[in-house]
């Protein structure tokens, strides 16, 4: 088992939590009370910072009940929390319902889900292999 060490900058912080065993998403907490408005967006900060396992990244994601019930969602998503980022983490939420949604102290706003990162070395090419799909973009299978 990896270990994410996780520091607490706020005194309202709480540590990120599996809600379930076998859950791949870890619960992340508001430490701000806010309104957010129909169409508006803003950044709800979480009051902790974190040390990712080497060669690993934090992917910020929706949390699906927000979105049935609210139709609140994370703006840029999944949001990529890089190894070697120290700062406090941020969640951009984004109303899309008709009604202002309110963000209190210790709300559940996303999951943070950590994935192994692939190191590449780039490497300009003349061409690229054959595929079945080739340059067939979007909507190239039909509906």
């Amino acid at each position: 088992m990896y270990k994410l060490g996780v520091k607490l900058l706020n005194e309202n912080a709480k540590l990120p939590e599996y809600a379930h065993e076998g859950d791949a998403g870890l619960d992340i907490f508001s430490v701000d009370e806010t309104i957010i408005l129909p169409g508006e967006s803003k950044l709800i900060h979480t009051g902790i910072s974190i040390e990712l396992p080497e060669n690993t990244e934090a992917q910020m994601r929706p949390r699906s009940g927000l979105a049935l019930k609210n139709q609140i969602t994370l703006l840029n998503t999944p949001g990529t929390i890089d190894e070697g980022y120290k700062g406090e983490i941020g969640v951009i939420l984004i109303n899309h319902g008709k009604k202002p949604f309110k963000v209190e102290k210790s709300m559940k706003i996303a999951q943070m889900v950590i994935k192994p990162v692939f190191k590449v070395q780039v490497e300009e090419v003349e061409t690229l292999s054959e595929s079945e799909r080739g340059t067939g973009g979007f909507g190239s299978t039909g509906v």
